[in-house]
């Protein structure tokens, strides 16, 4: 237990929250923009609301689940959390890998996400807030 708190503290040590273009510019940089047939505003909508583009956000849920990182990931099928809980872990990856300023764990495993559907219709998110709704302010200003 001790070193899954030292791992977790570790961790948000190298957390970051990004700036709005910022965070647009990380994910062209990755190509996401375009990436199955949704915009970079889609992206960069979803983290906004997600997470308000927070690499260490934190959400624990009355399952026994919880979401980690910029994109809010499930422990129960996306990343393991320790070694006593069961995951699906479709990222192949420790969750606390997803809590630090290296996105690129966390880019990476959207893409699966997004392999396995082709909808984001899985995040909270999407509906109220990035679905049918104008996009564009998510990336104005943004010289992209």
């Amino acid at each position: 237990m001790r070193g899954i708190l030292c791992l977790l503290l570790v961790a948000l040590a190298t957390a970051k929250v990004f700036d709005r273009c910022d965070w647009a510019r990380v994910l062209k940089n990755n190509g996401m923009d375009g990436y199955v047939g949704k915009g970079l505003a889609t992206w960069v909508c979803l983290a906004k609301w997600l997470s308000n583009y927070n690499t260490s956000a934190i959400t624990h849920h009355s399952d026994g689940s919880t979401d980690y990182g910029i994109f809010q990931f499930n422990s129960r099928y996306w990343c393991k959390e320790h070694i006593t809980r069961r995951s699906l872990n479709f990222c192949h990856i420790q969750c606390s890998e997803l809590l630090t300023d290296d996105v690129s764990v966390a880019i990476r495993c959207v893409k699966r996400a997004f392999r396995y559907s082709h909808d984001q219709s899985g995040w909270k998110a999407w509906h109220p807030h990035c679905w049918n709704q104008g996009l564009s302010s998510y990336l104005a200003g943004c010289s992209l």
